[in-house]
C-alpha cells in the first residue's frame, strides 16, 4: 500500500533520498561531495530547511518533494521554494510526482505561506499544468532554467 510521510520519520531513507537527488540534479552539486549533500540534507529534515514528503510502498523509498527555504543563490530573496522533485524510475507514470507536489503546497499553505517558488530546466510544461506560472528564464548551471510560483 502506498504511504506518504515527512522523511523526518523514515530517517533510515534520508541517505538514499539525498543520494537520488543528487544523482538527478548533480549540476547543482558540482560544489560538494554527495556525504556533505547527505549531511546537509539530513540535518534540513531536522530544522526545516530541506522538509521532504516521501512516497513508500512496502518500506520502500518511490520519491519525494521538498519544501526549502532557500534553492536559488541568485534569489535569495524569494522563498519558500518546492525543491527535490524527484520519483525514481521505477516508479514513474503512477502520478506520485504530483500527489509529492501538492502535499508540499497543502503543507506550505496550512503553514502560511501566500506563495512558493521553483526553478526547472526541463518540466516547465508539467508544473503548468499543476498551476505554477513562469516568472522568468534564465541562465544557470549552464542550462536553460525557469522560474516559477504558484500561489496557494
Amino acid at each position: 500500500m502506498l504511504q506518504v510521510d515527512w522523511l523526518l520519520n523514515h530517517m533510515d531513507k534520508c541517505n538514499l533520498m539525498a543520494e537520488w537527488l543528487y544523482r538527478e540534479f548533480s549540476y547543482e552539486f558540482a560544489h560538494q561531495s554527495l556525504a556533505h549533500w547527505q549531511e546537509e540534507f539530513s540535518a534540513g529534515q531536522r530544522d526545516g530547511r530541506w522538509k521532504c514528503l516521501i512516497a513508500m510502498e512496502q518500506d520502500q523509498l518511490l520519491g519525494g518533494a521538498s519544501l526549502a527555504h532557500d534553492d536559488l543563490p541568485d534569489h535569495p530573496e524569494l522563498g519558500p521554494w518546492l525543491a527535490c522533485v524527484f520519483v525514481h524510475p521505477d516508479a514513474r507514470r503512477r502520478g506520485l510526482a504530483a500527489r509529492l507536489i501538492e502535499g508540499i503546497c497543502n503543507h506550505g499553505k496550512e503553514a502560511g505561506f501566500a506563495t512558493l517558488f521553483l526553478h526547472t530546466h526541463s518540466e516547465r510544461d508539467y508544473y503548468a499544468k499543476l498551476g505554477w506560472e513562469v516568472l522568468e528564464r534564465f541562465e544557470a548551471w549552464g542550462k536553460e532554467q525557469w522560474l516559477m510560483v504558484r500561489c496557494l
